[in-house]
């Protein structure tokens, strides 16, 4: 080889190797450009007042890579990128989608945004325990792609459902909604065991006052897929006031509870016993607030009377109009409902009975502890048949498969070092309730007592 060759080749190499270079330069001019890029889109998003989650490049590169699980924590699909839909990819198969720790990392943030401290929250899952931590965890992740998203205000349930669509049980509730955080870190839930030795006699509790203005109460029976409801109309309005209530409290709803087996179904028990049933009388302080959503953020504003139920030879005369045959085959299936009128409410409530009282919760989705309870310590009576019809209702629509509406209850929330109060002194349960503090007070209508 001549030395003209030699210095051919030494140029030849020498422009590659600058070729070469220049071609690492653009890559690198190339990644400072996106770098610049993903540096301004954040001050934008942060000017805007929403930062939005952090998104690691090096997690979702692993994700879009193949290298990790994909999850999204959101609970409905996002509109396919367009070679997606032609593909058809699922949800979770679509490419942006977040790799599962960083799904967790937004979960996270949604619910520290929206108030819940990163303390609360993990300590809320901590106590689920491993297993139940994983399941949720694992249940949110397939409900990514499972159908359109739910309201957000209406997703849980009495008992999780895995077949399908995910809803989470009272396990869950404080933790899939930020806004129901109370039902996870809560001090005064509801509802609770009463143990009467710890009840203690109030003389100066005056008696319970109902009033209708006289007039029958009408409303509609409706099965809501969790409870049986009875919505009563905007007329006659119906108050409660007396017992602990300071001001008077207009009646929202009436609800019934019950459970797959007798004994076994109130949310409350006195001395660790249940009840088959429970009524629920849910009221709002109508002298505080406009409505039942203000009452139920702030103080004194929610009261709920309890009357527990037992299976017997005989009937109550106001459940056996809400549970006849003719009305209660009306609302066989969730969103049933039937409109019943002149009814009498004072009909419901025993001739002559005492009652604890305690602040408490709701015992639903808020949870908000915002709850003065009454409970009656005299227990009303439904038919074997009554109680049955009452199974045979499903918590879904007649085009799914059925499930019984019973065993709606949330579980016994601890007590603590909260107060029970009575208005009997139960050092001496031999005495009778004698006397006017002992019955429900009427007003001066035509079926008053």
């Amino acid at each position: 080889m001549g030395v003209g060759e030699e210095e051919e080749m030494d140029e030849g190499e020498a422009a590659q190797g600058e070729e070469v270079g220049e071609i690492e330069e653009g890559k690198a001019e190339s990644n400072r450009e996106e770098e610049e890029e993903e540096e301004e889109d954040a001050r934008k998003e942060e000017k805007a007042g929403d930062p939005g989650p952090a998104r690691p490049n090096a997690s979702r590169a692993r994700a879009q890579a193949g290298g990790g699980l994909f999850f999204r924590p959101a609970l409905g699909c996002a509109v396919p990128a367009p070679a997606s839909r032609e593909l058809g990819l699922p949800c979770w198969a679509q490419p942006g989608w977040k790799s599962q720790e960083e799904g967790r990392e937004e979960l996270g943030g949604r619910a520290l945004e929206k108030g819940l401290s990163e303390a609360s929250w993990m300590g809320s899952a901590a106590r689920l325990g491993a297993p139940q931590a994983l399941v949720l965890w694992a249940a949110l992740g397939a409900a990514a792609h499972i159908g359109p998203a739910p309201d957000p205000e209406d997703w849980w349930s009495y008992k999780e459902n895995l077949q399908g669509n995910f809803v989470p049980g009272p396990p869950f509730w404080g933790l899939v909604n930020a806004a129901w955080s109370l039902c996870a870190v809560g001090k005064r839930q509801s509802p609770v065991d009463v143990e009467l030795k710890r009840v203690l006699y109030d003389p100066f509790l005056p008696p319970l006052r109902l009033s209708t203005g006289g007039e029958k109460l009408r409303g509609t029976l409706y099965n809501t897929g969790r409870h049986v409801s009875f919505l009563p109309a905007s007329r006659p309005v119906v108050n409660v006031s007396g017992g602990p209530l300071l001001y008077s409290h207009r009646l929202s709803e009436l609800r019934l509870l019950f459970g797959a087996r007798d004994g076994a179904g109130s949310e409350h028990q006195i001395n660790h016993q249940g009840f088959s049933a429970e009524v629920q009388l849910i009221h709002f302080n109508q002298e505080l607030y406009g409505n039942f959503s203000a009452a139920s953020r702030g103080p004194n504003g929610l009261a709920i009377l309890s009357l527990f139920v037992n299976v017997a030879g005989s009937s109550n005369p106001f459940l056996s109009r809400l549970l006849n045959r003719d009305t209660i085959t009306r609302i066989s299936y969730k969103n049933d409902a039937y409109f019943l009128q002149d009814l009498s409410l004072e009909l419901l409530f025993p001739e002559s009975f005492g009652f604890i009282t305690y602040q408490g919760s709701l015992s639903t989705p808020p949870c908000s502890e915002t709850v003065t309870w009454i409970l009656i310590d005299r227990a009303l009576n439904i038919t074997s048949l009554q109680m049955h019809s009452l199974r045979l209702l499903s918590q879904n629509p007649p085009s799914q498969i059925f499930q019984s509406l019973s065993g709606n209850g949330r579980p016994l929330q601890p007590l603590a070092h909260r107060a029970l109060r009575g208005n009997r002194d139960l050092r001496h349960p031999e005495r009778r309730c004698r006397g006017p503090n002992y019955r429900l007070h009427v007003d001066d209508g035509p079926h008053g007592r």
